[in-house]
């Protein structure tokens, strides 16, 4: 099988090695090569923060870095001069093996491929971090500094989490860990203590439309609400846009425009998005029922956003006035979360699932209007 899928790329978008520009993460880089030049280069970096923001694409850039910038103290000739940027030299013999994942001194851990069911594996599981081993044998006269990359830790399955800790207790000689992460708070402890955290901040406005605009050079319908809704995501404004996402939302927000909820029109909601097939529009549905709550907690408590839709602005001012409210929608929104997460887990029927949730955010509505 040829086009097997990449687990770590958004969309038809070039994949995160491939990606040339980084945009707004330059206090991210300035502080890894702070770390660097003043010789104290952590062995782990949790690089964190929201999806979709070029925590991947740094990752990458950090290790064609590492992976093309000598070691060595200049011998005779003595130390060469610190490095000012990160930029690779583009001459680097080791940058064509490490777009095409055939670095010797580079490991990409993320999920496998299951070649029987021709399906991209749930999770990452204990065997993909077992076969590290080999790779963390490989002595500094294999080839000198060796990097690691995980995207993402989010996916690895508890077994799997526990092998890679025993990595990060007794670290190999010369390997720098760069392990891509979207809620830290998710990982254990134990990880996250052994780790530098390396912080992404959401892309500011024209941060946002430089990187859109590079990512998708045609125009794109309405880019100010994607950014909004997106949330500073890139990746998530362009998943957004490929699926419809700003139309279902504009139609998630119209069920609680006036009132209280049509349950007609909730049914057929619902069952629009649990249709034969729809398995990624059912995903998308939960995200943005996610993002409706989290943006409604918000409101109630930084005020007012811009719009990520017409009229937004007032029905968020209704159903979330202050911040009493705000704490009762951030409390729905940690319910509904796992409930989601728990109800696909067992395959539960997703129109009965979404109407469940649909119900629940009408019931909290009632109680917050009374």
């Amino acid at each position: 099988m040829t086009d097997i899928p990449e687990p770590d790329r958004v969309l038809d978008l070039p994949h995160p090695r491939h990606t040339k520009h980084l945009f707004g993460q330059e206090q991210a880089e300035a502080e890894f090569l702070t770390a660097y030049t003043s010789d104290r280069l952590h062995h782990a970096w949790l690089i964190t923060g929201p999806r979709g923001i070029g925590k991947a694409t740094l990752a990458w850039r950090l290790a064609r870095f590492l992976l093309t910038t000598p070691m060595d103290d200049g011998g005779m000739f003595g130390a060469p001069e610190p490095p000012n940027t990160l930029d690779a030299p583009q001459d680097a013999a080791a940058l064509a093996r490490i777009a095409a994942l055939s670095e010797p001194r580079l490991y990409l851990l993320r999920r496998p491929f299951n070649l029987k069911t021709e399906k991209l594996r749930a999770e990452i599981t204990v065997d993909e971090v077992r076969r590290l081993k080999s790779f963390f044998e490989l002595s500094a006269s294999d080839g000198g500094r060796r990097v690691l990359i995980v995207d993402c830790m989010d996916e690895m399955n508890t077994n799997a989490a526990n092998a890679l800790l025993k990595l990060l207790e007794e670290p190999p000689k010369d390997v720098v860990m760069l392990l891509v992460c979207h809620q830290p708070a998710g990982l254990l402890p134990t990880i996250r203590s052994r780790c530098r955290v390396l912080r992404c901040a959401p892309l500011a406005v024209e941060d946002m439309a430089f990187a859109l605009s590079a990512a998708h050079p045609e125009k794109l319908e309405k880019p100010a609400a994607l950014g909004e809704l997106a949330a500073g995501s890139v990746g998530q404004a362009l998943e957004l846009n490929a699926a419809g996402g700003l139309a279902i939302y504009e139609a998630l927000l119209g069920m609680f425009a006036k009132g209280s909820l049509d349950r007609a029109t909730a049914i057929a909601f619902a069952e629009a998005a649990s249709a034969r097939g729809a398995s990624e529009k059912q995903a998308l549905l939960f995200r943005l029922i996610d993002l409706f709550l989290a943006r409604l907690a918000r409101s109630g408590v930084a005020g007012p956003a811009p719009e990520a839709a017409e009229g937004e602005a007032a029905i968020l001012a209704r159903l979330c006035p202050d911040v009493v409210a705000a704490r009762a929608w951030a409390t729905l929104a940690a319910q509904l979360a796992a409930r989601s997460k728990h109800g696909r887990a067992v395959n539960l029927d997703p129109a009965a699932l979404i109407l469940d949730m649909l119900l629940k955010i009408d019931d909290t509505a009632m109680r917050i209007g009374h």
